[in-house]
Parts: C-alpha cells; sequence; structure tokens
C-alpha cells in the first residue's frame, strides 16, 4: 500500500486551519517544527486543561484528500490544510491502518499511527452541518470518525508534495484505530 502527500500545512497558532507550505520538517519525538502542537506533552488546549503530562499522541495530523473529495460531493468545499491536518495524503486508506502502522514519509520521515482524530464542534463553526459529514454510524451502529488520524514522529526529515508515502504494517494481530 503505497500513496503521495499532496500538501504540507503548519500554524505556530492554536487555529482551526493550518496555512499550506511548500515543505514542513518533522522533528522525531516531537512533531511539525513550527506548529503549535508541537510536543513530547500533549498540546491540545482541552487535553492540556485536563492532564497537561499525557503523552503527545497528536503530534502530526494525517487526512486523505479522498475525504475532500466526499464531502465536495455532500456540497462542502474543503481544501488540504483547512480541518487542521499538518498532512494530507492520496492513495492510502487512512481510516483502515491499524495502531503502529509505520507511515515512511519522502525520503526521510517516519510517523508512527497513533489513533484517529476525534473532531470536535468547532468543527461546525468553519462550515455548518460538517461534523456531521466527518462523524457517521456503520451498519452496526459503531461511530465511524472521518477526519483523519494521528501519529508520533518516529524519524525526523523534511516533507513536500509530491513525495512518497509507504505504508509498514506492524505484526499481528492488528488493532482498530481508536480516538486519541
Amino acid at each position: 500500500m503505497n500513496g503521495t502527500v499532496t500538501a504540507v500545512s503548519r500554524s505556530s497558532e492554536h487555529l482551526f486551519t493550518k496555512p499550506n507550505q511548500g515543505s514542513i520538517r518533522l522533528l522525531a519525538g516531537l512533531g511539525v517544527e513550527g506548529d503549535a502542537h508541537l510536543g513530547v506533552t500533549v498540546r491540545h488546549r482541552s487535553r492540556v486543561a485536563a492532564d497537561p503530562t499525557q503523552p503527545n499522541l497528536r503530534q502530526v495530523h494525517l487526512i486523505h484528500a479522498e475525504l475532500h473529495e466526499e464531502l465536495a460531493a455532500a456540497g462542502f468545499t474543503v481544501a488540504p490544510g483547512e480541518l487542521g491536518e499538518n498532512v494530507t495524503t492520496r492513495g492510502i486508506d487512512l481510516l483502515a491502518l491499524p495502531t503502529g502502522t509505520l507511515l515512511h514519509l519522502g525520503a526521510e520521515a517516519m510517523v508512527e499511527v497513533t489513533g484517529l482524530r476525534n473532531p470536535c464542534p468547532q468543527i461546525n463553526a468553519f462550515q455548518a452541518g460538517l461534523l456531521k459529514a466527518v462523524v457517521g454510524r456503520d451498519e452496526a451502529g459503531n461511530i465511524v470518525r472521518k477526519a483523519g488520524i494521528m501519529g508520533i514522529v518516529r524519524i525526523g526529515g523534511d516533507l513536500r508534495p509530491g513525495d512518497p508515502i509507504r505504508v509498514e504494517l506492524p505484526a499481528p494481530p492488528h488493532h482498530s484505530l481508536e480516538r486519541v
């Protein structure tokens, strides 16, 4: 399973949308250089308020470009970075990856998948009704979160649009992604 990076984004402030960049640098054990969520411990404001000593399992946020297309078909206009992701991908079913998957990004970087992004109601402030479009239920009634995945940087490196992504699955048994 291989894919491509279609966009990279970062913001030094805690904003909902992250501006696209020509490149970003991933720093091992920290996240995206210059991004508000950079750090060993949690940086998401609500999680910091609950317990600032929690490990940061949300150093890098990845969303599949195919989600943007699905949302467009439902009447929404969402571009890369607008849902707060650092890396927009194409060609990989991110939501189907098991916990512990390693994503080899570009020439050097490697991110370990930690879980699913749990979108918050703030997403409706961006576009009314969008939360319902990215959180649904499957046939069994289970919640399906479609707003991307989170990971931690195992090996740093520079990342640009057009860079390849190689997926390395963990040894079985595989565990489905849970929200982090």
